[in-house]
């Protein structure tokens, strides 16, 4: 049997956490520059709220239902999810972590006498712990147990757990469950699957095999396998390191002098450099860009990039901001405002896997080596930033979060105060 743990709202009940007060009360959370409703309370969406809708044009919904508006906190959710695994860890032999707010259990050879009961044990214990609602269900594969997570979100008397297991329940439930909204069904598809009747889960169940192969590839034959019981798709509980590490933004207001670019990017490496480490990569290349705001047509329109070696491959804080500062100086034009900008890892290689040079400066690298570790350590304490290079200036990153609430678990100037 296979459980996904999908969190309800999940940007919506982190901030629910900390203001209880919300709770049965319409919530949106914003995009990036507070731009769009990137996540919405059943109680907003009940108003109308689409998923992606900007905030200007859903301001008179927001202002007339008293909605409750967030910018992203995305250091305060990243925590929050974090807290969560660890839950889940505690209660599965093996956890793949799908996204920030879903997770797959391998309960395959676990000693459990009622999956039910255990699949509402886990989201109540997520509940306790984390103040997180989380919809658990299981099913024999992981496609169907998607299926089943979603049913805890559509009737609460399930008490966020679902077991879906047997044949007729399993067919009751496809009958009505929509083809676009079952995992790996893509858009794409959606032209085919009306041309061959599929409306439905169970209608898609029933095509042929070699209708499916013909149409659908190998992952829509893996999909097609699982709705009917065969589990296809592998568990992964070994994340991949990635081969490319991207850190971009756009800005609230756009960028026109070196100095300001500069610090922005600066940033943005060091942000890079966290993630490189945490997989144990180093990189061999970089590219660094800046462009201007493609929605302002009747401005000159720029888009320019620079690339930066590292024959011996790195990981090292100083060595990738300097490198990047100075690629922002050589692509930096004074004739144009960027709005948005970024550095992109593109050669990655595990540290334990490369040969470095034989004629590297070892005592240069190695003095490198602890001060990125220093780093690491008071920044992992204390909270991303605390510590940075002077290029960084203040480390903040230009961006719009009019509505953002306090990060709670990660900054120790922003902790909860309780008034008894």
């Amino acid at each position: 049997m296979f459980a996904l743990a999908d969190c309800n709202n999940f940007f919506v009940s982190c901030e629910r956490v900390f203001r209880p007060d919300l709770e049965g009360r319409p919530v949106i959370v914003l995009s990036n520059n507070d731009g769009c409703a990137v996540a919405r309370s059943n109680e907003a969406k009940a108003l109308g709220i689409k998923m992606g809708a900007p905030l200007f044009k859903i301001r008179d919904i927001v202002e007339r239902n008293q909605v409750t508006v967030f910018s992203g906190n995305y250091a305060l959710y990243g925590d929050m999810s974090r807290r969560v695994q660890e839950v889940l860890r505690s209660q599965a032999p093996s956890v793949e972590v799908y996204s920030i707010d879903e997770a797959f259990l391998d309960l395959r050879g676990a000693v459990i006498d009622d999956f039910d009961a255990y699949a509402k044990r886990v989201s109540a214990l997520c509940r306790k712990l984390t103040g997180i609602p989380v919809s658990v269900g299981i099913a024999p594969t992981k496609t169907l147990a998607k299926i089943a997570s979603k049913l805890c979100k559509q009737y609460p008397k399930l008490r966020g757990g679902c077991y879906m297991h047997r044949p007729q329940d399993i067919e009751k439930v496809l009958r009505k469950f929509p083809v676009d909204d079952v995992w790996g069904i893509g858009r794409r598809s959606m032209k085919k699957l009306a041309y061959l009747g599929v409306a439905t889960a169970w209608d898609y169940a029933q095509l042929r095999e070699y209708d499916v192969r013909k149409n659908f590839a190998l992952p829509g034959w893996r999909t097609w396998k699982e709705l009917r019981g065969v589990p296809c798709i592998e568990f992964e509980d070994y994340v991949e390191p990635r081969q490319h590490l991207c850190v971009s933004r756009s800005f609230a207001k756009e960028i026109d002098t070196v100095s300001d670019l500069c610090s922005q990017v600066a940033t943005f490496a060091d942000k890079a450099v966290t993630k490189l480490r945490a997989q144990g990569s180093l990189t061999l290349e970089m590219a660094v860009f800046a462009m201007t705001n493609r929605f302002h047509e009747d401005e000159p329109q720029n888009f320019s990039s620079q690339l930066v070696t590292f024959p011996d491959g790195t990981d090292d804080h100083r060595t990738v901001v300097i490198a990047a500062a100075e690629g922002t100086r050589r692509l930096f034009d004074p004739r144009f405002k960027y709005k948005k900008a970024g550095v992109l890892f593109t050669r990655i290689v595990q540290k334990d896997e490369f040969t470095p040079s034989l004629f590297r400066d070892v005592e240069a690298g190695e003095k490198d080596a602890r001060l990125s570790q220093v780093l690491d350590a008071i920044n992992g304490t204390f909270g991303n930033g605390t510590v940075r290079f002077g290029v960084q200036g203040d480390g903040t990153v230009l961006s719009s979060h009019e509505f953002r609430s306090p990060c709670y678990t990660t900054r120790w100037t922003e902790l909860p105060k309780v008034r008894i």
